[in-house]
């Protein structure tokens, strides 16, 4: 049976488009389903490519959080992301794939999953420890004006409470080129996560499934 995959969306959704790609091409590029989407972000276009695609999804925005506590922005958090995970764990799913997710996830959100026997993996655009958080292509793209360095990359890692810190899955280097526009390095990074965001997903739910033949 197809492993069940939950997609977590803040913006276009490209790299959800993907993901629904390789999972309805090529059992042997995804053998997964993509089986629901979750964005906090009303307006990402990303809803839509689920929509599209028969997928169901979910809006989910801390905006009425704070509403709700305005004196504590740290429990509004806490309580948004220990919903999240009551939404992401009520769909079931084997894997959750941030895919241009835009929200830090604290415990609140990743015990939860953890306990359930779910795993979480990013994709983010930047080198192990080179870019941290949010506006890593921007941010390399001027180191690389200032001569500070030569490549960049994307990886595919596991989510810890640390940002952009968990165990990298995938790794690819990018060059920089001498003259490109921000816009070209962001088309060529963004070629290269559409193909290893789903190979960092079947990678990851090969992993889980040697761990679980291994504990049982």
């Amino acid at each position: 049976m197809a492993s069940r995959v939950l997609v977590l969306i803040s913006g276009n959704g490209s790299n959800l488009q993907a993901l629904i790609d390789a999972s309805r091409a090529n059992p042997s590029t995804l053998d997964a389903s993509i089986i629901h989407v979750i964005s906090n972000k009303k307006t990402a276009y990303g809803l839509k490519r689920a929509a599209n695609a028969g997928i169901s999804s979910t809006y989910h925005n801390l905006l009425a959080y704070k509403k709700e506590n305005p004196n504590n922005p740290q429990e509004a958090r806490q309580a948004y992301d220990v919903d999240l995970a009551k939404l992401i764990l009520a769909q079931t799913p084997d894997l959750v794939v941030c895919a241009g997710w835009m929200h830090i996830l604290s415990p609140a959100a990743l015990d939860p999953l953890k306990e359930a026997g779910v795993d979480i993996i990013n994709l983010h655009p930047a080198l192990p420890g080179q870019f941290d958080g949010a506006n890593a292509i921007e941010r390399a793209y001027e180191a690389f004006q200032r001569g500070e360095i030569t490549k960049t990359g994307i990886m595919i890692h596991y989510v810890i409470a640390a940002v952009d810190r968990g165990t990298p899955i995938i790794v690819r280097e990018i060059e920089m080129i001498k003259g490109e526009s921000l816009e070209d390095l962001e088309n060529r990074m963004h070629a290269v996560e559409h193909v290893e965001i789903a190979n960092g997903t079947r990678m990851a739910l090969e992993e889980r499934e040697k761990n679980k033949q291994t504990s049982e």
